[in-house]
């Protein structure tokens, strides 16, 4: 005989992309949003910790490049003040 465990309704307002993309993501683990979401609160409750990391993004390629191009302009003596968006994107340029 098993045991019967209540079951309590759980609504949340999240954004239609971010719904979507979730559950893409879930999709290729073959579990739904709700599976996951219990998985989420079991994992909190066996740990008794919030399963999730607070880390800042790694900088990608593109962007560590763009990073090290603003750091080489400021580096060479050209920074300086402007009159306008073009005359700085000039400066850049050159």
């Amino acid at each position: 005989m098993g045991v019967f465990m209540a079951s309590s309704t759980l609504t949340i307002r999240i954004d239609e992309d971010l719904k979507r993309d979730a559950s893409e993501v879930a999709d290729y683990y073959g579990l739904d949003l709700s599976s996951v979401t219990r998985a989420f609160y079991k994992q909190m409750v066996n740990t008794r910790r919030i399963p999730l990391t607070f880390a800042p993004e790694e900088p990608n390629a593109e962007s560590l490049e763009a990073i090290r191009e603003g750091d080489a302009f400021l580096s060479s003596g050209k920074e300086g003040r402007y009159d306008n968006g073009a005359d700085l994107i000039a400066a850049a340029m050159r």
